[in-house]
């Protein structure tokens, strides 16, 4: 399957398909030093598309996660090697006295099509 927009297809219908990187967002810290927002070593969430995942009984602090939100959506799509954002996953915590990250990792690909995700057509 082609993950190129605007692409025919054999039937001459445009195939909108195109992908994003599934991620995982995972607290991780040097042992031994505190974590002073709340979360535990290896606390994480998931994201898919656009819906954020969290494990039953666990929470996120929203200044954490508001750490890690701008870059999620780079880091859902393809890059190139010598980008920043391809070798970088690692986010520090935004309290400055604690040691913990939020480490991002792309854990795999999903297939979305334009026309399912919005109401905007292609070329429009």
């Amino acid at each position: 399957m082609s993950t190129q927009n605007n692409e025919s297809t054999a039937a001459g219908n445009v195939d909108d398909a195109f992908q994003l990187y599934d991620l995982r967002i995972e607290v991780v810290c040097p042992p031994g030093e505190p974590i002073l927002c709340g979360a535990k070593q290896g606390d994480y969430f998931t994201l898919e598309g656009e819906m954020l995942y969290l494990p039953p009984g666990q929470g996120f602090s929203i200044y954490s996660l508001g750490a890690v939100l701008p870059l999620l959506a780079a880091k859902q799509r393809e890059t190139h090697p010598n980008d920043w954002m391809s070798t970088d996953a690692e986010v520090a915590c935004p309290d400055p006295h604690c040691k913990s990250r939020l480490k991002i990792t792309r854990t795999g690909k999903r297939t979305f099509r334009h026309g399912e995700v919005t109401a905007v057509p292609l070329g429009g």
